[in-house]
């Protein structure tokens, strides 16, 4: 038997609700007609710096252009986001000068994985199924709310950047 009609299937990034760093609801609606990349961070991992670094730097590039990051801790892998939702987004904010929104800390995987990221995983599923790897693990979003694609820890920020502009409509 299929699901039944009072859970609704969502097919938007749009249809969630998320906490920020202090806990207060976030409607990703108000994020629609944004192109967005969702990324799970830790502050303790090797791909830290290069990625806080070349998110502020995509972000400062195209804030101003419908593009906005919305960066999730998570410490599950090999506890590498041990701090509060608050110590993380001041350790983004002061060592990176990241301004773009940084959330609670959500699970990626398993049973207890936040709503919105089992809605990206099962959107695009990656050679490893729809199981997150690692650490700053990125999802594009389009300006509707649907994932367009997905990439990997190895996959360094400024080098999706022609993608970002073609879902913006630059190229």
């Amino acid at each position: 038997m299929g699901l039944s009609a009072s859970v609704p299937i969502k097919n938007s990034i749009h249809q969630f609700k998320v906490n920020d760093a202090r806990g207060k609801e976030v409607d990703l609606s108000t994020y629609k007609g944004k192109v967005l990349l969702v990324v799970n961070v830790a502050s303790k991992c090797g791909f830290t710096d290069v990625n806080y670094t070349q998110l502020t730097e995509l972000y400062n590039k195209y804030k101003d252009k419908d593009f906005e990051i919305l960066a999730f801790p998570c410490n599950q892998f090999l506890s590498q986001e041990p701090g509060s939702s608050e110590d993380v987004k001041e350790f983004a904010c002061t060592k990176y000068k990241a301004e773009y929104p940084v959330f609670q800390k959500v699970k990626v995987n398993g049973p207890n994985a936040a709503p919105l990221y089992q809605f990206l995983r099962a959107s695009k599923p990656s050679i490893y199924g729809t199981r997150i790897k690692w650490n700053f693990t990125k999802f594009l979003v389009d300006k509707d709310g649907k994932v367009l694609a997905r990439y990997g820890t190895m996959t360094k920020p400024l080098s999706i950047e022609n993608d970002i502009q073609k879902a913006l409509g630059e190229v």
